[in-house]
């Protein structure tokens, strides 16, 4: 993927970290405090925790440059869904956020464009 800003070609992280400040300024615009990003822990990461009135959202991005290799949603399996929700359940812990409402969303960054699919599991 190019960096429109920049005008070159990005990495495969540099790419994955455009994509996801691109969907941290998406939830931004619309109201929410994004919380962490990249959070990490032995078992996986997760890409963005934000919230909004009581609610927080764990939001797994994915960003390609291409369909060749399936929808960006796609990629989000039964198995990665499951190893989210074990993180969430980490993150909620260790921060004392246990009481709060919780969403799954999962965001796609397509040629720079970001769709964000609220409650995807």
């Amino acid at each position: 993927m190019t960096d429109p800003a920049a005008g070159r070609r990005l990495g495969n992280r540099a790419h994955g970290a455009f994509g996801e400040d691109r969907v941290a300024r998406w939830y931004e615009a619309n109201g929410y405090e994004v919380l962490a990003r990249n959070w990490r822990r032995r078992s996986g990461e997760l890409d963005l925790v934000v919230a909004k009135a009581g609610l927080v959202v764990f939001c797994e991005v994915k960003a390609r440059t291409s369909t060749a290799f399936g929808s960006p949603f796609e990629a989000v399996t039964p198995a990665k869904q499951a190893r989210l929700r074990r993180l969430a359940g980490e993150w909620l812990a260790a921060t004392g956020g246990g009481r709060s409402d919780v969403r799954f969303d999962v965001a796609a960054v397509l040629s720079g464009k970001v769709e964000v699919l609220e409650g995807a599991f």
